[in-house]
């Protein structure tokens, strides 16, 4: 495999940055619990185990947010052990924040939420950068960092499920599964994330690549961030 310059590599971020931006829009959308399965979720009345499964794992999975994040989080991590540490800490704080939004029914408003999700995959790619070490001359506590942006992920699910009048039917039961199919999402997407990493990691090109990676990915946040807190400047509250 042929090593990319650094003129291509940047060449390379550009073209996918500019992408990445005239695609927010449409990602934006897609994440979000829209059409029929919006109306289907209003108008469920009772619990409704395999149905919220299923609407939980397919907001993993088209949720570029956090699996971008987690990508981030696991790019440098090869031992299993360690991996699991940082999945479990991250299913953790999103799982409590989910909970605690949905059935406490404390709201927190999306596009600021969104912005702090997207900014904490600024922090990931500036960590995997070396970027504290270089700039601030500190080293980040990793497992507090990822338990602390899975509070914030959890709000950012527990705002799409907000938008919805759900039935108090039923509704402990429904967002458990909910909770329980982002999981499994989760897992179905780290696991081609894992595989995708473990083959790139066996080519020479893996660390040459890995900063441009990472100034992509931080790239990628970047604009995230700053879509949602154009929607809270000038969407109404």
């Amino acid at each position: 495999m042929g090593h990319i310059t650094g003129k291509t590599a940047l060449t390379i971020t550009a073209t996918i940055g500019t992408l990445a931006l005239l695609l927010v829009p449409a990602l934006v959308s897609a994440h979000s619990i829209t059409g029929s399965n919006a109306q289907y979720v209003e108008g469920i009345d009772g619990p409704a185990i395999a149905p919220f499964m299923y609407l939980g794992a397919k907001h993993m999975v088209t949720g570029y947010d956090h699996l971008l994040y987690l990508v981030g989080v696991i790019f440098f991590v090869y031992r299993p052990k360690h991996i699991i540490q940082y999945v479990t800490l991250f299913t953790l704080g999103h799982s409590l924040t989910l909970l605690f939004g949905v059935l406490g029914g404390y709201k927190v408003n999306a596009n600021l939420i969104d912005a702090i999700i997207g900014l904490s995959i600024v922090y990931k790619a500036f960590e995997n950068m070396g970027g504290f070490e270089r700039v601030f001359n500190i080293r980040p506590n990793i497992p507090v960092a990822v338990f602390i942006f899975g509070l914030f992920h959890g709000f950012g699910l527990a705002t799409k499920l907000q938008e919805f009048a759900l039935s108090e039917n039923g509704l402990v039961t429904n967002i458990l599964s909910f909770n329980l199919g982002v999981e499994i999402g989760q897992l179905m997407a780290l696991s081609g994330v894992l595989i995708a990493l473990g083959w790139w990691r066996t080519h020479r090109s893996f660390m040459t690549q890995a900063f441009n990676a990472n100034t992509t990915l931080m790239a990628g946040g970047f604009i995230l961030a700053g879509y949602q807190l154009v929607g809270y400047m000038v969407l109404p509250a």
